[in-house]
């Protein structure tokens, strides 16, 4: 009987301990599952409410931009801008500034010949770095006007360090977009992506040149769109701002390069960093593909870009300003002012209305509009859906450019442009040498319209207009695309050296 009971409490410590050892197992296994699989460590009886119970969500893998970057990098050229500075100088000028010269200098810093008026005295040249895209395989590159505006001498360098002397074919301040070519063939060039359907968070990558650092890759993510920075009012009232936002790292001379998505393509042109200290800070800027694709279809097409207009003054729809003009809504675009005869007053828009939609497009903010409206040209319709005391309505839209009319205005040639009824064109080196003028655009032929109006005759060299000086077509087509209601134009005759300056209305 002892032998028995000792066998059975041998066998129940068995089983007990084997009972323990398995609940152990058991209860590990489970705080093992919760450590790998739940984001938090959640103690009992406690919720967050943020923290879905089952979210059946699939976490997809990391990005991959192995293969963007090897259709992107070789498609990204560096560009170097030389800038020649020359010191004019009078012979006569007697200005205090000469007075100290000569003290410092003697008579021979100036012209040893009284008859000369003027000399340009060459200092050492300065140069500025940046970044372009080539967009076509037969040498057309995009990248921002402010890496190249007023440049002297453009040099492009390939991936492979082929080395280029590049014509600029166009810009636009507006947009800060520049058109470069070289005479090469069978480049690599990255194909236009649709930046309308970008989306917050999506991946994307920026390929440059920071620092002179070649062929540089960051990454990012999409962080907004249509951003407003405020940083392009200084050319006119025209200034396009509707920015992709991300954080992928962009620097100084990453201006002008590649914003692509995972499949390689070109969503956007880098142009700006948000930045207390000049370097970058977090955020990045880039022209949306759209536009880009615009302004550089114009350019190559026209010569100059076919700018847009809706004719109204508008601004945000905050809750302030629905509060105060008890709109239906707190959101879209808010139309201040409708101009006389313009595409929005002719198709029945009126001051008070609230603009929500472009060609279905939903419009947010004034960036969103603006965007929309500048990937179109003048003659262009559009479809526009908006709001009038609460009341939805839809109209479609004529665009118009800046002097109120469907017109193209589209430079013939390098050194030619055609419109208003006169053709013009770049003034020649001995002419300029004859006046001792920098640059002009003579009226070769004069027929009726607005040149002819505001008093000009043929012959008639423009040398500024509102006191910028214009050098070639390229300076006049870019200001007679801005929207400028009344433009003092100012320059000389060639049999006389006496300046003369007319009114002229160009927008009605």
């Amino acid at each position: 009987m002892k032998k028995q009971q000792l066998l059975i409490n041998i066998i129940a410590l068995l089983v007990g301990g084997l009972g323990v050892l398995g609940a152990q197992r058991f209860f590990y296994a489970q705080e093992q599952k919760a450590t790998l699989y739940q984001p938090y460590a959640v103690p009992a009886q406690v919720r967050l409410s943020s923290l879905p119970i089952d979210s059946g969500a699939v976490v997809s893998r990391p990005a991959n931009f192995i293969n963007a970057a090897e259709i992107a990098t070789p498609a990204v050229v560096h560009i170097k801008s030389k800038y020649e500075h020359k010191v004019r100088q009078h012979a006569k000028s007697g200005t205090p500034l000469d007075e100290l010269l000569k003290e410092f200098f003697g008579d021979r810093f100036f012209n040893a010949d009284p008859d000369q008026k003027r000399e340009d005295r060459k200092i050492q040249p300065s140069y500025a770095s940046g970044s372009g895209v080539i967009i076509a395989e037969n040498g057309y590159i995009v990248t921002n006007n402010h890496v190249v505006k007023d440049a002297d001498e453009i040099s492009i360098t390939l991936y492979d360090n082929r080395k280029y002397t590049a014509k600029l074919i166009g810009s636009d301040p507006s947009t800060d977009i520049a058109l470069l070519k070289i005479d090469v063939k069978n480049l690599s060039y990255l194909m236009f992506g649709n930046s309308d359907t970008l989306r917050i968070g999506e991946s994307v990558m920026a390929v440059g040149n920071p620092f002179n650092l070649t062929s540089t890759v960051t990454a990012g993510i999409v962080s907004a769109k249509a951003r407003n920075i405020n940083i392009e009012r200084r050319e006119n009232s025209l200034q396009i701002e509707s920015f992709i936002q991300t954080d992928a790292a962009v620097n100084t001379g990453n201006s002008g390069g590649a914003l692509v998505n995972l499949k390689g393509e070109l969503v956007g042109i880098n142009t700006a960093i948000f930045t207390p200290n000049n370097a970058f800070a977090g955020y990045s800027f880039a022209i949306p593909a759209a536009i880009v694709k615009k302004v550089t279809d114009d350019l190559m097409q026209y010569g100059s870009v076919q700018r847009a207009l809706l004719g109204v003054m508008i601004r945000d729809v905050t809750a302030e300003l629905a509060e105060e003009k008890k709109l239906a809504q707190v959101s879209g675009v808010y139309v201040v002012e409708v101009h006389e005869g313009s595409a929005a007053a002719n198709a029945g828009l009126k001051a008070n209305d609230v603009i929500v939609a472009i060609d279905r497009h939903k419009v947010k903010n004034t960036s969103q509009l603006q965007g929309q409206v500048a990937c179109h040209k003048p003659g262009d319709k559009i479809h526009i859906t908006f709001y009038r005391k609460g009341k939805e309505k839809t109209a479609t839209v004529t665009l118009k450019n800046a002097a109120n009319e469907t017109k193209i205005v589209r430079k013939q040639s390098d050194t030619t442009v055609s419109v208003e009824g006169a053709i013009l064109e770049n003034v020649s080196q001995a002419t300029q040498k004859k006046l001792a003028i920098t640059g002009g655009v003579r009226i070769k032929k004069l027929g009726k319209g607005k040149w002819k109006q505001a008093g000009m005759q043929e012959g008639f060299i423009i040398t500024t207009i509102d006191k910028e000086r214009i050098e070639n077509v390229n300076d006049l087509t870019r200001i007679l695309n801005d929207n400028r209601k009344f433009m003092l134009v100012a320059g000389v005759y060639p049999n006389s050296k006496k300046e003369v300056a007319y009114a002229l209305q160009w927008h009605e």
